[in-house]
């Protein structure tokens, strides 16, 4: 009797366990993404944070060593905020990459 073609298709039991793996895995992955969400809120507002504090604190050191008719704690309390949400820009697009990165390789 001749052997019947093989194909490539993987069987029930081989579908069953890729599906039930991925479910697992998601369901681990869960748990984690809430305290990364936490971590990346905490990082997130302290890289918007600090550049503004600290943009403020020159500021207020420039006002009462070179007063002038310029407010320098302003100027650099605002330059500070819009270094500071580049800064959160750049960190939400970088980890956004990783996340469709790694959804794509556990798709394939």
């Amino acid at each position: 009797m001749a052997d019947a073609p093989k194909t490539s298709r993987p069987t029930l039991g081989q579908t069953v366990g890729t599906k039930a793996a991925r479910k697992l895995k998601a369901r681990r992955d869960t748990a984690a993404g809430v305290w990364f969400g936490l971590g990346m809120m905490g990082l997130i507002g302290w890289s918007v944070a600090i550049p503004t504090l600290l943009g403020a604190a020159l500021g207020i050191w420039l006002d009462q060593h070179y007063p002038g008719g310029r407010s320098w704690t302003l100027a650099l309390l605002v330059a500070g905020l819009a270094i500071g949400c580049f800064n959160a820009w750049h960190w939400v697009d970088k980890e956004d990459r990783a996340m469709r990165k790694q959804s794509e390789d556990r798709d394939e």
